[in-house]
């Protein structure tokens, strides 16, 4: 089965909001095994929508939406519809019962624009709402199946849980599960990563895809198997190529994060460790400093501030007796320039790197390579 997801919301095109919804969709219907072609987003605009849903039921078999379901008259999924399946919008006075019961039940009283929320397309099946005011609900066509839900995303949420993935199963033969796992590189390029595992890039199940983020670049591998156990034991099967043929390379899998790793040796032997910086804008500190059982005191000067690295390092070292000194010193021009250090009672490290990239992102950059810098120490 295929499927589109649409968001509707102007608030969204006009970046007033994160839409949250669409990856939660996504995740809940990979779970079923249900692959998801394309994700959209359109503004509350009834032609506008209605335009869209023909058009994704021309592709697909399955479009869920969410959002435009509210009692406003900028609300107006259920007309757009209704709209694009030429049909008639019918008033269901049973769900303005279960409106005005919901709103008695919250010691409120449901206004004459919430009756709105009580009319569906023509058609439809209503999905009740025992957790907000609006009535989701999903239309059987013969192009495919259209499931309209709240954008609230608790709302959003438990309806897809309880009610929207068991309709799907019941309406269509769904069959396996789609698992996703991303695999965390730092300290080479996306091509260079490219040229190492292009053949995994080719293959069609499990999938290879790359994705860069400024100093660090993420691995995607995806399965699709019968059961959970048969998509893990394929995945694993691919990252062990991948770890064959980039090593330490991959720092994390998942959930972790870059400073989580780097910070690791600390975190297993209960060590602290200090920071020093200059030029990063404090994104280093405030990176490190949520692992308080590692991080110790950090101090931030502000872009050409600090000019010995190594003395300030020693006495930093010694007022808060951490067991290690981190520190880096950005430089911006037309190239970058990171100078980084690690010191700890046996050892001193210093390194420099040199970089290119836009101004307004080479703080970001310089973190996640210092961070790299200190993962290697």
């Amino acid at each position: 089965m295929n499927a589109e997801i649409l968001t509707i919301g102007t608030e969204i095109l006009l970046g007033e909001i994160t839409d949250t919804n669409t990856g939660f969709l996504a995740r809940s219907l990979a779970s079923i095994g249900v692959n998801v072609f394309r994700t959209n987003s359109v503004g509350d605009n009834k032609k506008r929508i209605a335009e869209a849903i023909r058009e994704i039921l021309s592709r697909v078999d399955l479009i869920i939406t969410t959002g435009g379901l509210g009692p406003t008259v900028d609300d107006p999924t259920r007309e757009a519809a209704a709209l694009a399946l030429k049909r008639q919008v019918v008033f269901h006075p049973e769900l303005w019962e279960a409106i005005k019961k919901y709103f008695a039940d919250h010691g409120r009283t449901a206004s004459e624009n919430n009756k709105r929320q009580a009319y569906l397309p023509e058609g439809a099946a209503a999905i009740m709402n025992p957790v907000g005011t609006a009535p989701a609900f999903l239309i059987e066509t013969e192009a495919g199946i259209l499931i309209s839900l709240p954008g609230v995303p608790f709302e959003m949420e438990y309806l897809m849980k309880n009610s929207v993935l068991p309709a799907i199963r019941s309406r269509v033969d769904v069959s396996g599960i789609i698992q996703a796992r991303l695999l965390h590189t730092a300290g080479i390029g996306e091509s260079v990563i490219d040229t190492k595992i292009a053949e995994f890039e080719t293959y069609s199940n499990p999938t290879v895809g790359l994705a860069a983020h400024g100093g660090q670049v993420d691995i995607r591998l995806t399965a699709r198997a019968d059961s959970e156990e048969e998509a893990q034991n394929m995945l694993d099967s691919m990252e062990e190529k991948i770890r064959q043929r980039l090593g330490n390379i991959i720092y994390g899998v998942d959930a972790v994060t870059l400073e989580e790793a780097a910070l690791q040796p600390f975190l297993e032997t209960n060590q602290k460790i200090s920071v020093i910086e200059s030029g990063l804008n404090g994104l280093l500190a405030a990176k490190l400093s949520r692992f308080p059982e590692a991080y110790q005191a950090g101090i931030v000067y502000p872009p050409k501030g600090l000019a010995d690295f190594k003395n300030e390092a020693s006495t930093f070292s010694r007022q808060f007796e951490a067991d290690a000194v981190f520190f880096a010193h950005l430089v911006s021009g037309k190239e970058h320039v990171l100078t980084l250090g690690f010191q700890t009672r046996e050892q001193e490290t210093i390194r420099e790197r040199r970089f290119s990239s836009p101004p307004e992102i080479a703080a970001h950059r310089a973190c996640n390579l210092a961070l790299d810098f200190l993962r290697s120490n």
